[in-house]
């Protein structure tokens, strides 16, 4: 079991499918799909598709009949999903800004963006191009975290806070975004039908750490001069030691056009 700080960052669409594979992220995309209630023969866009983890799931819904669209920005996450999904005819994937969807206005009946919101530039723009290519009656499911409620548990409380308040103000763009979901979904024009709030649960070590970043990050504090090298490196290294736990808030909208 490494304890090592600042490990590389994993490849992004292997990283991307190893989450969307763990329990935790199997519940709540299964209970998003449920929600967005997507039915033979309709126009389902995943924006930011990322290796396409989603988009099987999404074809097997809207049958032959339907459509599947992905968009995603990088190459090579398109060049991934394109081998991934090439026993799919009704999958197209286009490459594409999710400020500037490559999707004809009042097209779509169903769309998602899991987990996209907090790196994009404008989360308002974004929303407002999904208000725009989805067609009256269109249901479109919203999933981001909330990193101000991530928990890890150490005996060196202190620096668990500070780890999570670095994530907060310095890894990620939009780190509280799952908490303004809503009213940002109803101030581009939607109206909001449910809101869910879970909390995945990572008991193991070596899972938490490739999912949540904390030896990277933890380095990343470290050099910046956040956290204090020696009282970082002995947080990290406890985590590998005995029971481990960590939590945060994800937060799933739905909302209708």
């Amino acid at each position: 079991m490494s304890t090592t700080l600042g490990v590389p960052r994993p490849d992004q669409a292997a990283y991307m499918l190893r989450a969307a594979a763990g329990a935790a992220g199997r519940a709540y995309k299964q209970q998003l799909l449920e929600l967005l209630d997507i039915r033979a023969g309709q126009t389902a866009l995943d924006v930011g598709c990322g290796p396409g983890a989603d988009l099987p799931a999404l074809a097997e819904r809207v049958g032959p009949e339907g459509t599947v669209i992905g968009v995603d920005h990088d190459t090579a996450m398109l060049d991934e999903v394109r081998r991934r999904t090439g026993g799919w005819p009704v999958v197209e994937i286009r490459e594409g800004d999710a400020h500037a969807l490559p999707v004809e206005p009042g097209s779509v009946d169903r769309a998602k963006i899991d987990r996209v919101l907090m790196h994009v530039a404008r989360p308002a723009d974004v929303l407002a191009q999904l208000h725009l290519v989805t067609r009256p009656g269109a249901l479109v499911g919203l999933v981001e975290p909330d990193w101000d409620t991530l928990v890890v548990d150490a005996e060196d409380v202190g620096t668990s806070r500070a780890f999570t308040r670095y994530t907060t103000s310095d890894v990620v763009r939009h780190a509280t975004i799952g908490r303004g979901l809503a009213r940002l979904a109803e101030q581009a024009g939607f109206t909001v039908e449910t809101v869910l709030a879970t909390a995945p649960v990572f008991r193991d070590f070596q899972d938490a750490d490739h999912t949540l970043g904390l030896g990277r990050n933890m380095q990343r504090a470290i050099s910046d001069g956040y956290i204090d090298e020696a009282r970082g490196r002995r947080w990290f290294a406890s985590l590998a030691e005995g029971p481990f736990f960590a939590a945060f808030t994800l937060v799933s909208v739905i909302c209708s056009r």
